[in-house]
């Protein structure tokens, strides 16, 4: 590569992965948006549209928070990282809230899905964004884990917005996931030519979660059966 487009990659990568992943998000969700939200055909649990609001809020924040780095305005980058903080924690929470109370309305309505062993898949998506978050904050004084443990964690949110593309089976939406993940390790060894250690730890981990749901999702694993059930009652 050129000097000037090494240049590009090193200073725009993160700004344009926050607009990538915001484009897969309202691509995917463009699919069920109408009659899942706005027009549904089943009254969804309320918690459905605060969750959604606040996934919204945290992509135009991740945004915000890239551009703001972009632009030499660190100190407020770092200041509104605490807002950050508690988007994050809103994010698992009302997940997980959501998840269940869908899950719930759906048995109590004899759905065909949502079902008990696909909540464990939603569940590991939760984990695949609190993890790389929880250790992001951990590293903050460390740019470089800091920006690419974000990026992760945020790649992570978008595996519902895959699975909603009709001609991606939903098998293979965690694979939507790990693509977006890759293209920061092209963006290190096209740059730094290395690959930084932390998506060496970070993507075999979470490509093993990945694997681990979908395997007791498809299997109906009876452990899994009993504990799912016990969080909807």
């Amino acid at each position: 590569m050129t000097t000037k487009r090494k240049s590009v990659l090193e200073r725009y990568f993160y700004l344009f992965m926050s607009l990538l992943i915001t484009v897969v998000v309202v691509y995917g969700f463009s699919y069920t948006i109408n009659q899942n939200l706005l027009h549904p055909r089943i009254q969804p649990p309320q918690v459905v549209y605060l969750h959604s609001f606040v996934f919204s809020a945290w992509l135009l924040f991740f945004i915000l928070q890239s551009a703001l780095v972009r632009s030499h305005n660190v100190r407020l980058h770092r200041t509104l990282g605490w807002v950050g903080t508690a988007f994050a924690v809103a994010i698992v929470v009302l997940g997980y809230t959501t998840s269940t109370a869908v899950l719930r309305l759906a048995v109590q309505l004899r759905l065909p899905f949502p079902t008990v062993s696909f909540l464990f898949v939603e569940i590991m998506e939760l984990v695949c964004f609190a993890v790389p978050f929880a250790l992001a904050i951990y590293w903050r004084k460390r740019p470089d884990f800091h920006r690419r443990l974000m990026l992760i964690a945020t790649c992570a949110l978008t595996e519902a917005a895959f699975g909603r593309i009709p001609s991606l089976p939903n098998l293979f939406a965690p694979a939507g996931v790990d693509a977006l993940i890759l293209l920061g390790v092209l963006r290190d060894i096209l740059v730094e030519r290395r690959i930084h250690k932390v998506y060496l730890y970070a993507i075999p981990a979470m490509i093993f979660l990945q694997i681990f749901a979908e395997y007791t999702s498809v299997h109906q694993s009876s452990w899994w059966i009993g504990i799912g059930n016990s969080l909807i009652q």
